[in-house]
């Protein structure tokens, strides 16, 4: 377990810029972008302790991050 956020820059550097131009002017690209972060952010809380949870809802958490994950990169690939 890291402890470290998984910020989407970090996940997908190469495309740092395409992430943020579509942040921008894309609103269903935004909107999966919001959903990942607002996981993301859970998951590190629950990490460092800050808001303790079950081990069950935390692997929901991990489960729902990396759908998100999957369906960024699809998106980034086809842009």
């Amino acid at each position: 377990m890291s402890h470290v956020p998984h910020e989407l820059a970090e996940e997908f550097p190469a495309d740092k810029d395409k992430i943020h131009a579509l942040n921008e002017t894309d609103s269903h690209f935004s909107k999966l972008a919001d959903q990942y972060h607002t996981v993301n952010r859970k998951i590190h809380r629950i990490e460092t302790n800050v808001e303790p949870a079950d081990e069950g809802y935390e692997k929901q958490l991990r489960r729902q991050r990396l759908a998100l994950k999957d369906q960024i990169a699809v998106y980034l690939r086809q842009r």
